[in-house]
């Protein structure tokens, strides 16, 4: 969820469809608070976040999920005029950290409705500076830069890994992205001692740019290894704007091995931090999700799984398009090329409305389509803190595994309105409940009101709930995976028959 920032805000990943069989309960024991299927969602959508710690990999682990149901990959650079079939799968990248993905009815034809889902792959983090190698008293750092609107005092004394892309040379001068997960703690933001700071239990405060600097290693260290880059084998690495000029040796000596090439091999990243540490089914019953980035992988997966169950069970023999949308770029206000206020949306959908299928492509075919289509913008909600009660309006308090979560407000920092409400409930068999934030207090905001207003579509916002959003380590509810995948499955499977019952001019 984007917010605005004051100035001074594993295992691996198994594409494996999770066993939806509840077993029997003995007859002495009663229905448990977790049933084995919600289990069986929130542990694969664990391996899922876990497999994820950029968007890069986001992407990566959705089109597992969907090539393994027979998604077949479309380029942006290709015609796809001979490509798409009527009840065919497809998806398509763009930088490979947003992706869109859909399935096309039987019976679709140019100018009929697509029902969307629209989410982001991106989270708040560190990321590491163009010129990263940094020392002080002794020790090794890494310059880092904060992205997005990140609760950063939750980064201190984490044990903290490296993930991104990396931009490597081959043998012919091409270049090719490979992606990079150090999945163990290299780096490191230790706080001040209590003994130096009396009052830090009082207020902790400490500046960004000075303060978050993590550690990597000692100087001494360092200066024991050996340089990882022969300056005589690569005349770009003479270049004092070189990756090996820019960060630290053993940083660039730790990635050229992990990737299995050469130092000098590697011409540039984009790389972040994260927190190695696992995420995890916690509580009493396991009923909570303790992990980093479930704003918004959460609603990610559930959209991917949503749309990938519904497509196992075959061909859908009707006239809509199923989509969803994962964006990049979300936290940081989404005016970029693969972000959801950029055209990759709107392009898709006019490609699809100039194919030559079905009654074929009509001069108003995308005008006709987006008239008929609608969109669930699905970003994380907000459930109600037990100690800070205070900050939710007295009639809105969402709670963690009663389901999703529909946001309303009055400025249209949401773009949910009654129609949108009425079609969703319609449609779906899944609990749902409701929040608005209190009038003294800020509220934040989705992808929804962007694309609406770029599109025109009918628009709802929604997410599942959680506490802690934007910090390291968030707290999720474990039965809400599975409600948050049933529910989108359900709005693909029931869109077309609803759409023609509920339909405002």
């Amino acid at each position: 969820m984007l917010i605005k920032v004051p100035i001074q805000k594993d295992k691996a990943f198994s594409s494996e469809q999770p066993s939806t069989r509840q077993p029997q309960q003995p007859a002495s024991m009663s229905a448990p608070l977790i049933s084995n299927s919600a289990k069986s969602y929130a542990k694969d959508f664990l391996s899922f976040v876990a497999s994820s710690p950029t968007p890069f990999h986001a992407v990566a682990s959705s089109i597992a999920l969907l090539e393994r149901v027979g998604f077949t990959e479309l380029r942006e650079r290709d015609s796809w005029a001979s490509s798409i079939k009527q009840g065919g799968k497809y998806y398509v990248t763009r930088n490979t950290t947003s992706l869109i993905a859909f399935s096309v009815g039987k019976k679709w034809s140019p100018g009929k409705g697509v029902a969307m889902i629209g989410a982001h792959t991106d989270s708040p983090t560190l990321r590491l500076k163009p010129v990263s190698a940094k020392t002080a008293e002794g020790y090794l750092q890494v310059g880092v830069e904060c992205y997005g609107g990140g609760i950063w005092h939750s980064w201190f004394d984490r044990d903290l890994g490296v993930a991104g892309r990396v931009m490597v040379r081959q043998g012919d001068g091409s270049y090719k992205q490979q992606l990079l997960k150090i999945d163990r703690p290299i780096l490191r933001i230790p706080t001040l001692a209590i003994h130096l700071d009396r009052d830090v239990n009082v207020k902790f405060e400490f500046n960004k740019e000075t303060h978050l600097t993590p550690i990597a290693g000692l100087v001494s260290a360092q200066l024991n290894a050996e340089t990882p880059v022969d300056p005589t084998t690569d005349s770009d690495d003479k270049d004092a704007g070189s990756v090996a000029k820019r960060h630290t040796p053993a940083l660039i000596s730790l990635i050229s091995n992990e990737l299995s090439c050469k130092p000098e091999e590697i011409h540039d990243f984009e790389l972040v931090l994260f927190d190695t540490q696992a995420p995890a089914l916690g509580g009493l019953h396991e009923e909570f999700i303790f992990s980093a980035r479930l704003d918004n992988l959460g609603c990610s997966y559930c959209a991917v799984r949503g749309i990938s169950d519904a497509a196992e069970k075959g061909e859908h023999d009707d006239g809509t398009i199923r989509l969803i949308s994962l964006f990049d770029h979300e936290e940081i206000g989404s005016l970029t090329a693969q972000g959801a206020d950029s055209n990759f949306l709107p392009v898709v959908l006019e490609r699809l409305n100039k194919l030559d299928i079905g009654d074929g492509a009509q001069a108003t075919s995308y005008e006709e389509c987006l008239a008929k289509s609608f969109l669930v913008s699905a970003d994380m909600a907000h459930a109600v803190h037990p100690n800070y009660a205070a900050k939710y309006e007295n009639n809105h308090k969402p709670q963690l595994n009663l389901g999703p979560v529909i946001k309303i407000n009055a400025n249209a920092r949401y773009a949910t309105n009654s129609p949108g409400t009425t079609l969703l409930q319609h449609i779906s068999s899944i609990p749902l409940q409701q929040f608005v934030v209190r009038n003294d207090s800020a509220c934040g905001s989705t992808i929804g009101p962007m694309l609406s207003a770029k599109l025109g579509v009918r628009t709802v916002d929604l997410g599942n709930p959680q506490l802690s959003m934007h910090s390291v380590r968030e707290c999720g509810g474990t039965k809400d995976v599975l409600l948050g995948t049933n529910l989108f499955r359900e709005f693909f499977e029931g869109y077309e028959e609803a759409e023609a019952k509920i339909f405002v001019e």
